[in-house]
């Protein structure tokens, strides 16, 4: 049997995806493991769920860093000494620059609020009512240079409602966050592990 994939997750808020993933990476049948949080806010309630898991946390404040090259190489180093095959990032509001995401390219992948390629960016939920869409959703994809772009790996859809608010509405997509990210995880998952020595 191969080694488990060995996963690292990158947050900046609450962590309820990085939760939801550390769940199924606890179960016994599925090929990775958490090994390492990574966070760019120290303030996030994230490092206080890693801190009661035991799972290491590198806190890595974006503001003590003049550019996001200096910061990037800090977080290179903590992923490395991880020994991390698998980035997951959950909730992570900083752009990574183009040479980082090449670095780890199909080894990183991101949840976001919407049905990609619809509404890149923030405020998706808002932007979705506005638009007078009638499905709204998340998408779990590889991470390429352009924001929120690359190879979609699995989508969830929501219906809207009419008397949904942006709040309402992000409820609902969250729930299904929390579906959408294990399915893409254990895709993923298994095709690194069939590539492991």
């Amino acid at each position: 049997m191969s080694k488990p994939v060995r996963v690292a997750i990158l947050f900046s808020g609450r962590g309820s995806n990085m939760e939801t993933l550390a769940q199924h990476l606890a179960k016994p049948d599925v090929p990775g493991q958490f090994v390492l949080g990574v966070s760019n806010r120290p303030e996030a309630g994230g490092v206080g769920f890693c801190t009661r898991a035991n799972i290491p946390c590198a806190v890595i404040d974006h503001k003590a860093y003049d550019t996001r090259e200096d910061f990037e190489a800090d977080m290179q180093k903590a992923l490395a000494s991880a020994r991390i095959d698998l980035i997951c990032a959950a909730g992570f509001m900083r752009l990574l620059t183009p040479e980082f995401v090449t670095h780890w390219h199909n080894r990183i992948i991101n949840i976001h609020p919407s049905l990609l390629p619809a509404y890149k960016g923030l405020n998706t939920h808002k932007r979705a009512l506005d638009d007078g869409a009638k499905q709204h959703g998340c998408s779990v994809h590889y991470m390429r240079a352009e924001m929120d772009d690359g190879p979609v790996i699995v989508q969830k859809h929501v219906p809207v409602h009419a008397d949904d608010t942006p709040d309402t509405l992000a409820t609902r997509v969250l729930a299904q966050e929390h579906v959408a990210y294990p399915e893409a995880l254990d895709i993923v998952l298994e095709k690194l592990a069939s590539q492991q020595p």
